[in-house]
C-alpha cells in the first residue's frame, strides 16, 4: 500500500550539517536526534521508462548508522523503546567516486522522491521529495519531509525500529543519462529524532 505523497514545497542549498539538540525543553518530551547515511546508486545502464530509482536496506550500510541511532536513541531516552520517530530532515548529495557526471542535475531532472518500505509488509512510506532543476550541483541538497511513525501500525512500527525497511530514492531521468554510462554515487542523509 502507498501512502499519498504530499505537495511538493521545494528545497534549499545546504552548507552545513546543522545537528539537532538532544533533549527538548520545558514540557516537550525528551527527544533524541542523529543523521543517518545511506548510499544508493543511479546507474544509466539501469535507467527504465525515463526513471531512475534505486533502494538499499538501511540497516545494510558499512557500519549500520541506523541501528546505532536506534541504540543510542534508547540509551538517551532513559532505555526504553520510542514511542515515536519522526524524520526532521533530509539532504541528497552526490558522492565524489561518481563517474560520467559531475551534479544531481545531469541525474535527475524533475520531482524526486525517497521512501521508506517495511519488509514482509511491503507497506511504502513517502519521507522526503524536492525538485531537481538541470543545474542542480553536487549538493548537498536539502529535501522537503514528511515521514513519522504517528500513522504507522505496531507491526510497521516494530520493523521501522529492528532496521526492517528499505530506503528507496526515484526520479525522472536527466535528459541524456540513460545513454552516459554514468554511475552516480547518491548519498542521501536522513536526520531522525526518536521521542519518549
Amino acid at each position: 500500500m502507498v501512502m499519498p505523497l504530499p505537495r511538493l514545497l521545494g528545497f534549499a542549498s545546504l552548507t552545513a550539517l546543522v545537528t539537532l539538540p538532544l533533549a527538548a525543553c520545558g514540557d516537550d518530551p525528551v527527544r533524541f536526534s542523529e543523521p543517518v547515511t545511506i548510499n544508493l546508486k543511479a546507474k544509466s545502464s539501469d535507467t527504465t521508462a525515463g526513471v531512475v530509482d534505486d533502494d538499499k536496506g538501511i540497516s545494510t550500510e558499512n557500519g549500520n548508522p541506523y541501528g546505532k541511532f536506534v541504540g543510542d536513541a534508547r540509551a538517551a531516552l532513559g532505555g526504553v523503546d520510542p514511542s515515536r520517530v519522526a524524520l526532521e530532515g533530509a539532504t541528497l548529495t552526490l558522492g565524489a567516486a561518481s563517474t560520467g557526471v559531475l551534479g544531481l542535475g545531469e541525474v535527475f531532472t524533475g520531482n524526486i522522491e525517497v521512501n521508506f518500505t517495511v519488509n514482509d509488509t511491503n507497506n511504502t512510506y513517502p519521507a522526503a521529495w524536492g525538485p531537481i532543476a538541470a543545474t542542480a550541483t553536487s549538493g548537498p541538497l536539502t529535501l522537503t519531509t514528511g515521514f513519522s511513525t504517528d500513522t504507522l501500525s505496531s507491526t510497521d512500527f516494530a520493523k521501522l525500529l529492528g532496521g526492517s525497511f528499505k530506503v528507496g530514492i526515484r526520479g525522472p531521468a536527466a535528459a541524456g543519462f540513460s545513454a552516459k554510462g554514468a554511475d552516480a554515487d547518491l548519498q542521501v542523509t536522513l536526520t531522525f529524532a526518536a521521542f519518549e
